[in-house]
């Protein structure tokens, strides 16, 4: 299990993951990012926050959410 903050925000290479970085960065959700992109089109991931003109991030308390859904 990931752990995850209480509040806050993640991007999307938190969610989905970036074994490209050093050090790799694990996935919470193991999807490509036009799956994710998918899944937050159709809703079945949630909506994103616009912090900026450039960066788009998830609550954490709607990835944990989703982590719940994904359980059941």
């Amino acid at each position: 299990m990931h752990t995850l903050p209480e509040t806050g925000y993640l991007r999307i290479r938190q969610i989905i993951g970036d074994p490209k970085s050093d050090p790799p960065v694990p996935p919470i959700v193991p999807v490509s990012k036009s799956t994710w992109w998918d899944g937050v089109k159709t809703g079945r991931f949630p909506a994103p926050v616009k912090l900026g003109p450039r960066i788009t991030a998830w609550r954490v308390e709607d990835i944990r959410e989703l982590l719940r859904r994904l359980g059941d």
